[in-house]
């Protein structure tokens, strides 16, 4: 991952057996440095494009895709706020399984049940009545005044014409497998930043990377550390 060379450097005490000063220090690269959008830029809907990551898509092979330089990956997920991948980037169909039972603890258990949400309800126009989705308990029932036309597991067609009160219990149950199906495949619609501003977007990457002046400063990719050892704590 190229990202890495993006980092600028620190000059660190050396932990290193062979080392022959206390104040001997060692090169290495600052994983604490990170930079995220600016908030005009994260705003900039006509900066960017939504891409739907396919099965078993890697960052790296979205960046080949897009700017043709897979190197360039740590791009895609600066542009979707990514620090971690195992959480924010969508698993393929092997790796969901593994990490659902891992999750749940066996097969039976991903099959249970995780929540309740509500049908879709509409009325003999065609209203909408009740949005499908909502998180509900088990029990929730639903009065009007009408009948029911229709009813399946995902859509309930009311007359809302009579008089007489009726309840429904317009739920379906959620399971486990069910809930984090859908939320891996919220993670793979992603903005991806257009190549247009490519060049743009890694010069100022590259400037806000560069250090201040400070009591540390050595240069704009180097700064010293604090040594401990010196001091005798």
């Amino acid at each position: 991952m190229a990202y890495f060379q993006e980092l600028p450097n620190i000059l660190y005490p050396s932990l290193l057996p062979s080392r022959n000063k206390v104040e001997s220090r060692i090169v290495v690269k600052n994983i604490f440095k990170r930079a995220k959008l600016r908030t005009d830029v994260d705003q900039a809907i006509t900066g960017f494009n939504y891409y739907t990551i396919k099965e078993g898509i890697r960052p790296d092979v979205v960046a080949q895709e897009l700017y043709d330089n897979s190197e360039l990956d740590w791009i895609v997920l600066i542009s979707n706020n990514i620090t971690n991948i195992r959480n924010d980037w969508p698993l393929d169909h092997n790796d969901l399984q593994e990490y659902m039972i891992d999750k749940y603890g066996s097969e039976a258990n991903v099959s249970g049940v995780h929540h309740y949400e509500t049908i879709e309800i509409i009325d003999e126009y065609s209203r909408l009545v009740m949005q499908e989705g909502l998180e509900v308990d088990s029990n929730f029932n639903f009065e009007f005044r009408g009948s029911v036309v229709s009813s399946t597991g995902s859509l309930i067609k009311l007359d809302l014409g009579g008089t007489s009160v009726s309840k429904i219990n317009p739920v379906r149950a959620i399971t486990n497998y069910e809930y984090e199906v859908k939320l891996n495949d919220e993670k793979r619609r992603i903005r991806v930043l257009k190549s247009t501003l490519l060049s743009a977007f890694i010069s100022e990457h590259r400037e806000i990377m560069n250090y201040d002046k400070s009591s540390d400063y050595i240069s704009k990719r180097l700064k010293g550390t604090y040594n401990p050892r010196i001091s005798g704590v």
